[in-house]
Order: C-alpha cells, then structure tokens, then sequence
C-alpha cells in the first residue's frame, strides 16, 4: 500500500500543480519537445521488497553501486503540458561483496546486470527553461549470479518483471541540450531463472525493490 501510495503521488503531482497554476497553462517551449538522446549516471540500490519483513535473517539484504547507462526519448506539447515515451538500458556495479555464502533477498549472490525500461512521462514548465515531471512504466531486470568467487559470474540469471514510477527536473542548457535530476522506484513481482544450458524455469513470484538517483545529460534533435 505505501508503495502504491507513492505511485499515485508521483503519477498526480503535474496535475496537480497545473491545477494550482493556471499561469503554466502556456505553450511549452519547442526546447523540450522532439526526439531526444541521453546520457544516465547514478546512484543504484536494490533490496528485499517493502512487503519483507526479516529483521535476523540473510534474506533481507541489498546491493547498492553504480548506475551507467543511455536513455532515448521523444515528447511532445499538448496545450500547456509536455507529454512524451522514453526508454533506456543501464548497468550497475551493485553486487554481493562478502564471500561466505548469503541469501540476499532471497536471490543468493548475486551482480545487478542489464535493466530495460520503456514507459512515458508528463510534466509542466516551472519556468520558460525547467521542466517538472513525473514518469511511469514497465521494467526488466537482470541478476547475474555470482560463481564461488565474488568477482566472477556464472551463465545462470534471474530475469525480472517489474513496474517503475519517478519524478525529476529537467533544465535546458542551450537551444540543443539539457540537464536532469530525478529519482525512480522500481518493484519487480515476478521472475524465472535463466539455466546455463538455455533452459528457463516456470515463472514464480518475487518482492524486489529498487531505488535510483540519477543525473542525465542529454541533446534534442
């Protein structure tokens, strides 16, 4: 429920502030519409999900690294809002670092590997050259597991289905390019394993939750 709660809050707050400002009821600037490319660097945390509650076992652990990766996008002005689709792919460096054996989160040792998003956003001008937004989709994890040595993968994967909701500011740098800070949500609820010899398991149930907090530069076309 609460993190539901936080879905809605992130999905309605644009609506919202357009509601409480008629002012931003203007033509988006033509700086935030048309295809769009993007660098993504940050911050990546991935745990037991909210619904987990082992305050003594291994089973409620998390990994936490690096987040890299490129996004793609194009948006478009609908009266006085900016409405578009977007998606991207990124690594992480979060991984298992003990070497004894562990359950976290259920998964054992595990590296984050690829994640694949694709879903859309809506936001308003704040200002002629800062956009707020809100964002929301669908999303695909990869957990590489981990070999005896935590330094090295096997071919064996869990390949996670999940959703995402987030929320950012976006601020033009120049007629061509621009800036962006936001945070995402993830929560992934099933999964299948992904056998060395190309073998999937059925699809079974999962808890995952994922944080991230990003820096993007990007250029309009």
């Amino acid at each position: 429920m609460r993190t539901m709660s936080l879905a809605a809050m992130l999905i309605a707050s644009p609506v919202a502030l357009a509601a409480a400002a008629p002012a931003f009821a203007q033509a988006t600037d033509p700086v935030f519409t048309g295809p769009r490319v993007e660098g993504i660097l940050g911050y990546d945390h991935v745990g037991a999900g909210s619904s987990v509650d082992n305050d003594n076992g291994r089973d409620d652990q998390s990994i936490g690294g690096l987040l890299y990766g490129i996004g793609a996008g194009y948006d478009v002005a609908v009266g006085g809002a900016l409405v578009g689709i977007e998606g991207e792919i990124t690594g992480s460096t979060a991984k298992s670092d003990r070497r004894d054996y562990s359950a976290d989160f259920g998964f054992g040792r595990v590296k984050q590997g690829r994640d694949l998003y694709i879903g859309a956003r809506a936001g308003i001008l704040a200002t002629p050259e800062t956009l707020i937004y809100a964002k929301g989709g669908y999303t695909n994890a990869r957990l590489n597991v981990l070999a005896g040595s935590t330094s090295q993968t096997t071919d064996t994967d869990f390949d996670l289905d999940g959703w995402r909701v987030g929320a950012g500011v976006e601020r033009a740098v120049g007629p061509n390019s621009y800036a962006k800070v936001e945070y995402r949500y993830s929560n992934y609820q099933r999964g299948q394993v992904d056998y060395v010899n190309g073998a999937t398991s059925s699809r079974f149930d999962v808890d995952t939750d994922r944080h991230q907090v990003v820096a993007s530069y990007g250029f309009r076309f």
